[in-house]
């Protein structure tokens, strides 16, 4: 058991520590519509680079770039505002682009890089879409 002594402190810590994570989420949740963006704008990079160096017929760079498509996405996907109607209509193009990206690293490095651009291709439209609806979170002030 308990004293009282005890229970009144353990209460003002639980009381402290609530309080100050309050504190510490009210903020990370307010940022995460720029740390969103910054991410959609990494992920949109990575696309183009991806269909950039499959054109070359750098299979590894497509499978390298092609991760981290699917990372981002991800990423956003946790990141976006339930609430958000430009966050929903992003998420079934984030999900396209995970898949499609899925299938490039199924495929590999070591196949020829022309059969894994046309995933990648689908991938980098699929990110395009999404930016347009992530774009637009902004302009609503979501």
């Amino acid at each position: 058991m308990m004293s009282n002594t005890r229970m009144i402190v353990m209460g003002l810590l639980v009381g402290i520590f609530s309080s100050s994570l309050t504190a510490w989420i009210s903020p990370a949740l307010a940022g995460s519509l720029k740390e969103i963006q910054e991410q959609g704008k990494a992920m949109g990079r990575d696309a183009e680079e991806m269909v950039m160096h499959g054109g070359m017929g750098d299979g590894k760079a497509i499978v390298h770039h092609c991760a981290e498509v699917a990372k981002q996405a991800q990423a956003i996907l946790k990141a976006l505002p339930p609430a958000d109607e430009h966050g929903k209509e992003a998420a079934p193009y984030l999900r396209d682009a995970i898949k499609h990206c899925n299938r490039v690293a199924e495929m590999g490095d070591k196949v020829d890089p022309g059969a894994s651009l046309n995933p990648a291709t689908k991938a980098r439209a699929a990110v395009r879409e999404a930016m347009k609806h992530l774009a637009a979170m902004k302009d609503d002030g979501a």
